[in-house]
């Protein structure tokens, strides 16, 4: 083990000097991965230069997701405190069904999931798991909405049409989630927008009462805190006054930019959030901690029991089910994803993150600011985002953030919204300072006045 280790440290070394000289992998075409790396399973060993040899070439080639080049996903950059609980939880091992086998971990998860709820101002009864990804946490909160207002599906299945409810500028899994559920992807209803890609709570209830009508079951409505796109926070408390109109399920999808609730400047884009019944957040974004750590918190811990548990008398041992987190988590064996963000919340404290969630809509103004004054630009995201929509110069975004990425440049991606299609530049990247967002535009304009685009 000793040896390896040396072998990783030197492998680290050499990849932050890679993020550091080179921030830009080259990419590989699909089509010569297999010619370019030896990535072969073979039947003798591979002796340990080789190995090592290897190793660099596959980091090298790599993205650079810690590279203050990478504008391109919801995540990015490295938290050294985070990191360090990644690597400790990884040396650990321990899975996250029961109290035996986990011991403090798990007081280490609920203190996490507890602080969140009474931060959300949940009640007593409030609890939470840790999920395999927003997806997940999301597909959890539309499974027990479906148990409550369903409760003979989980033993018989579903025997009527049941109706559920997100916007038109949500995330992809909300559809996929419905097929999973045994609902339908045809029974999801999307819901309008205003231009900023927000919720119209107006057109939610007259959604609900029109299903109501024709002998449907409306019972899940999700909202979201940071559309994927612009960026954008429906209005909770509007949309919780039509949930409760209609008796239907409020979720709160919060991977993106949930971790508002640990900004006393900004929290106020979730408000109502207590009002939900079930909330989503990933850490692995807006906080920085390495991939994955997605939480979700229900109102009521009964849904989760209700939903997920499952008696096993090889596996629960102990006494207390508060301890056996199997009970209420959609897996059975399960990664300590709870470490990583408590390291960091333990040694930055609540100010350390929230200057974390601070610094990233400063970064966006920052950049908001930029394309205001350059008239080449066109910006179409707005205050309180942290997800930049621009285009320069009337080129097609899709071919200028492919141009970048096949040269080496930048990571960035494109989105579209109401058929508008632009570069989407996210400021989440928690090494990103005011020197980086100024030099992601200045790429920009020296690569297209060298590049026929």
């Amino acid at each position: 083990m000793q040896k390896d280790l040396k072998l990783f440290n030197e492998l680290v070394e050499y990849l932050i000097s890679e993020e550091k000289n080179t921030p830009v992998a080259t990419p590989i075409d699909t089509t010569a991965l297999y010619t370019t790396l030896d990535l072969s399973l073979n039947d003798d060993p591979i002796i340990d230069e080789d190995f090592k040899k290897t190793l660099k070439a596959i980091i090298k080639s790599t993205p650079k997701t810690a590279s203050t080049s990478f504008f391109n996903q919801l995540f990015g950059g490295r938290i050294d405190r985070a990191t360090l609980g990644d690597l400790l939880a990884v040396m650990l091992n321990n899975s996250m069904y029961t109290y035996k086998v986990a011991g403090p971990q798990v007081g280490i998860e609920k203190i996490i999931l507890k602080t969140i709820c009474n931060m959300i101002d949940y009640p007593e009864t409030a609890d939470g798991t840790f999920a395999p990804g927003g997806s997940m946490s999301n597909y959890m909160a539309v499974l027990m909405a479906r148990d409550k207002y369903n409760p003979t599906a989980r033993t018989k299945g579903i025997n009527n049409k049941m109706t559920l409810y997100t916007s038109e500028a949500s995330h992809y899994s909300v559809a996929k989630n419905a097929s999973f559920i045994g609902v339908g992807r045809d029974q999801v209803r999307r819901i309008k927008t205003n231009d900023k890609g927000e919720m119209l709570a107006i057109d939610l209830d007259q959604q609900i009462a029109k299903d109501i009508e024709q002998g449907l079951q409306p019972f899940f409505v999700n909202a979201t805190a940071g559309t994927t796109v612009l960026g954008a926070f429906d209005d909770v408390k509007s949309i919780s006054e039509v949930c409760k109109k209609h008796d239907v399920w409020l979720h709160l999808d919060g991977a993106y930019c949930g971790s508002v609730i640990f900004s006393d400047q900004y929290k106020h884009l979730v408000n109502g959030i207590e009002h939900t019944d079930s909330f989503s957040v990933n850490a692995h974004k807006m906080l920085g901690t390495p991939l994955g750590c997605s939480i979700i918190v229900a109102k009521d811990k009964r849904h989760l029991n209700q939903s997920f548990s499952n008696d096993a008398e090889y596996l629960y041992q102990t006494n207390d089910d508060e301890f056996n987190l199997g009970k209420t988590s959609l897996q059975c064996g399960r990664r300590n994803d709870a470490l990583k963000f408590w390291t960091l919340w333990k040694s930055v404290g609540n100010n350390g993150l929230k200057t974390i969630v601070d610094h990233q809509f400063n970064l966006a103004q920052i950049a908001r600011d930029y394309i205001n004054s350059h008239p080449d630009y066109t910006l179409y995201s707005f205050d309180d985002s942290i997800s930049i929509c621009f285009n320069y110069k009337n080129i097609s975004a899709n071919k200028l953030c492919t141009a970048l990425y096949e040269d080496s440049q930048l990571m960035v991606g494109y989105g579209n919204f109401k058929n508008q299609e632009f570069v989407r530049m996210v400021t989440i990247n928690s090494l990103l300072q005011e020197k980086d967002i100024i030099n992601f535009f200045t790429t920009i304009e020296e690569f297209t006045s060298s590049t026929d685009l």
